[in-house]
C-alpha cells in the first residue's frame, strides 16, 4: 500500500439554476427540477442529470497517513459554499499526493469535481496535470484509467470492463460489510432541504469507509498486503470507529454482516458481543 491514501466520495444535487440556463428555462423554482428531468429523459431515457449539472454539496474522506493513522472527514454545505467544498478539498493535493481510492471515482466523481472547479473559475494542477507541468505525471497522473495514482475500484474490479460493473452496495454485503446499511431510496435532497447534515456527511462517510473496507481486501487478493496486515488493518478501522459516536450504527451493523461470511466472521471477537 503506497501511503498516504485518500478514499473519498461525493454527493450532489441538480444545480437548479445551470439548468435553467443550460436549456434556457424561465419557470418557478418548484418546477425546474421536474422540467430539467423529463427533458433528460428525452435525451437519454434516464432521470439522471448531466455530470456538469451535478451541485455537490458533500466530499468527504478518509485519510490515512504514512504512519498508518486515520482521520475521517468531511466538507459540507452545513458550513461551505461549493466552491469552498472544492477549495479545501483540491488544496489536500497541493500539500501530499496520495494515492486516491474512489468506487466509480473516474466515471462520476473526479469528473464532476472538474467540471465543478471549471464553473466556479477553480485551478487544480496537482491534481489535473497530466505531465504538462510535472513531466513525472506523464507517466503517473490521476485521469489515467491504468495509473494507481487513482484507483476506481469499481473500474479494477471488473477488469475495466463495463459489463462486469458491480454497486458498492452489493460488494460491501457481499464481502461482509455493512453497505448501505438498510438505506432505500437516494435520501441526500432531502437532507439538504431539511438541513440533517449529520444525516448527509454519515451517509457519505458511511460509503468512504465501505469503500476503505474493499480496498484493503482487493489488496489482499493482490498480495500488496499479507493476512497478517489485513487483520491489522480492520482492526485498527474497528478501533478507529469505536471512537466515532456518528458511525455507532456502521459499526453495529458491520458486527452483524460480518458473520454472514467465514472470512470476516472473526473481525469482531467475542468479548465484543
Amino acid at each position: 500500500m503506497r501511503l498516504p491514501v485518500l478514499i473519498f466520495d461525493i454527493e450532489t444535487l441538480t444545480d437548479l439554476k445551470s439548468g435553467a440556463h443550460l436549456y434556457g428555462l424561465d419557470l418557478p423554482e418548484a418546477d425546474l427540477e421536474q422540467a430539467l428531468m423529463k427533458l433528460r429523459r428525452q435525451e437519454t431515457g434516464m432521470d439522471f442529470p448531466r455530470l456538469p449539472l451535478h451541485e455537490i454539496v458533500c466530499i468527504s474522506g478518509l485519510w490515512i497517513d504514512e504512519l498508518g493513522a486515520m482521520k475521517l472527514f468531511s466538507f459540507s454545505r452545513e458550513q461551505f459554499s461549493e466552491a469552498e467544498i472544492l477549495r479545501k478539498f483540491l488544496s489536500i493535493f497541493d500539500k501530499k499526493n496520495p494515492t486516491l481510492v474512489s468506487w466509480n471515482g473516474s466515471q462520476f466523481d473526479i469528473p464532476v469535481i472538474l467540471y465543478r472547479a471549471m464553473y466556479h473559475g477553480l485551478s487544480a494542477p496537482s491534481l489535473f496535470d497530466q505531465g504538462e507541468i510535472d513531466s513525472q505525471k506523464r507517466y503517473n497522473n490521476y485521469q489515467n484509467r491504468y495509473h494507481h495514482r487513482h484507483i476506481d475500484l469499481m473500474d479494477v474490479m471488473a477488469m475495466f470492463n463495463g459489463r462486469n460493473f458491480q454497486k458498492l452496495d452489493d460488494m460491501a454485503h457481499l464481502l461482509g460489510f455493512p453497505g448501505k446499511r438498510g438505506e432505500s431510496g437516494y435520501h441526500v435532497p432531502e437532507y439538504v432541504k431539511t438541513q440533517q447534515w449529520l444525516k448527509l456527511t454519515s451517509y457519505c462517510e458511511g460509503d468512504v469507509l465501505n469503500t476503505w473496507l474493499i480496498y484493503i481486501r482487493w489488496l489482499l487478493l493482490k498480495g500488496q498486503l499479507n493476512t497478517e496486515d489485513h487483520r491489522l488493518c480492520i482492526q485498527s478501522t474497528i478501533q478507529y470507529l469505536q471512537l466515532q459516536p456518528q458511525h455507532a450504527e456502521f459499526l453495529n451493523v458491520w458486527h452483524e454482516t460480518a458473520q454472514k461470511t467465514e472470512f470476516t466472521s472473526f473481525d469482531f471477537p467475542p468479548s465484543q458481543d
